[in-house]
């Protein structure tokens, strides 16, 4: 399993941007489709006040959700899963 988990949806372009920065930079990840997944939409929305994020994204134990680029290679960076 991952230490990154992207969880969005397929027609979602800010899931899609956020998977291929992932795929770009060579950080695996696992997906999980929300619309697929009760409990994980569940999960998204605690993480955020109700409210389903797309992408809200565990990056070892660190919750960010819709993250700009930067954001995410922020948290890469501090979880040292990005050179």
């Amino acid at each position: 399993m991952s230490q990154v988990k992207v969880f969005g949806a397929d027609w979602c372009e800010l899931t899609q941007g956020a998977r291929g920065f992932l795929e770009h930079r060579g950080v695996p990840y696992d997906y999980v489709n929300i619309e697929a997944d009760r409990d994980a939409a569940e999960w998204v929305r605690e993480q955020n006040g109700g409210k389903e994020r797309k992408p809200t994204l565990d990056i070892a134990g660190e919750i960010l959700a819709e993250p700009s680029n930067a954001a995410l290679e922020q948290a890469l960076r501090s979880k040292h899963l990005l050179d």
